[in-house]
This record gives structure tokens, sequence and C-alpha cells, in this order.
């Protein structure tokens, strides 16, 4: 626990609820983690090849932002959520088990749930900014590319839409 770190968020910031945010962060970092994982093992269909490939670095990123958030939790004297059953009961944007292998079903799964996520790290600036810089700044780090990852879905999404109008107009 870094003291000096916390000292400087006094009155400036409800520590607990920084502490609270971010574990639900953590477990839906868990979650998407999880999900870019499965997605990248069982998806079918167009694009199989590339998006196994896709998902599989975005599991990673989810990966790299459930440690950054992770570390943030340990610098704020707090524990990070042990339990993944705990996962889903403070996490907001949870993970479903598949209704389907095929491309498209994981694209607009994943889309959605990158949107919850960026929803989250808004909060946390939101929460954060101009008092807790250095929670801020991951969270606006993590913001970002969850932001890319959400455009990547659509942008395999809308290649998609487009084949099908070019098929269809043959």
């Amino acid at each position: 626990m870094a003291k000096e770190s916390i000292a400087l968020l006094k009155g400036k910031v409800d520590v607990a609820r920084v502490l609270d945010v971010l574990n639900a962060a953590l477990a839906e970092e868990w979650m998407a983690y999880y999900q870019y994982w499965t997605a990248s093992k069982m998806v079918c269909g167009m694009q199989r090849v590339e998006l196994q490939k896709e998902f599989m670095e975005h599991a990673e990123d989810e990966l790299r932002h459930a440690s950054m958030v992770t570390d943030r939790i340990i610098e704020l004297g707090g524990v990070p959520v042990m339990v993944p059953q705990q996962w889903y009961q403070i996490g907001r944007c949870v993970y479903d088990q598949p209704s389907s292998f095929d491309a498209e079903y994981f694209l607009k799964a994943i889309r959605s749930a990158e949107e919850c996520a960026m929803t989250r790290y808004a909060e946390i600036v939101d929460m954060t900014d101009g008092k807790d810089i250095i929670t801020c700044d991951i969270a606006k780090r993590i913001l970002a590319e969850e932001a890319d990852h959400e455009q990547d879905m659509q942008d395999y999404l809308d290649d998609m839409d487009a084949f099908r109008s070019y098929i269809n107009s043959k």
C-alpha cells in the first residue's frame, strides 16, 4: 500500500468508493478476458481465422487492464476481488453464455460489452478527474483502448454487412 499516495487523496475523493468501483471494473475485465478468450477458441463462420487472432489480442489487452486495475487497488490499500463468483455480483458488464458460435454473434456480444466497459471507465474518470490523477490516468488509458476495441468489432460487422450487400446485389 502506498501510504503517501493515499494521504494525497484525503479529502479529495472517497477512496472506499473508488476501490468499490475499481473492483467492479476488475470483475468486468476478468469477464471480458474470458469472453474474448472463449470467442477466439469457438468462433466460426466469416473471417474465422482473422477473428481468432483479433479476439486473442484483445483478450491479452483485457488481461493487461485487469493487471493495471489490480495494481491500483493495491496501491490504494484495497484488496482485489478474489472470488470469481463475485464478478457477477459486483460487475454490470457481465458475460453471458454464448447462444451461438458464429462470428456475427460474438462481434455483437463483445461490442455490447465494450460499450458497457466504456461507460464504467468514463464513470471512473468523472469520479477521479482533478482528484486522483493516477486512477484517472489509468481509467483514461483503458477507456481509449476499450473504444478502439468497440470500433474494431463494429468494423468487422460493417465489413460483413458490405459483403452481404455485395452478394445480394449479384
